[in-house]
């Protein structure tokens, strides 16, 4: 059970660097081709694209990520605090 929980942690903390790195690169144009941009649509999308049929967009700013981020924080300190 520890081992599942740790994992859960580990995957959720990895998945908010991931999204925290895909919101870095979108300031950035780099053309959608490129592996890293690849790899992280696909690595986020399943994460992302739910939240964005809820979450409002404030004007141009999309805090999708930012909410992503901090429910992903908080799955992961419930997994470790158990």
């Amino acid at each position: 059970m520890v081992t599942v929980l740790y994992f859960i942690s580990t995957l959720a903390d990895i998945l908010s660097m991931a999204i925290f790195v895909r919101a870095l690169l979108s300031w950035f144009s780099l053309p959608p081709t490129n592996a890293i941009v690849v790899v992280l649509n696909q690595v986020t999308d399943p994460v992302l694209a739910p939240l964005r049929r809820v979450v409002p967009s404030l004007g141009m700013m999309d805090i999708t990520p930012l909410v992503a981020i901090v429910l992903l924080q908080i799955i992961s300190r419930a997994a470790s605090s158990v």
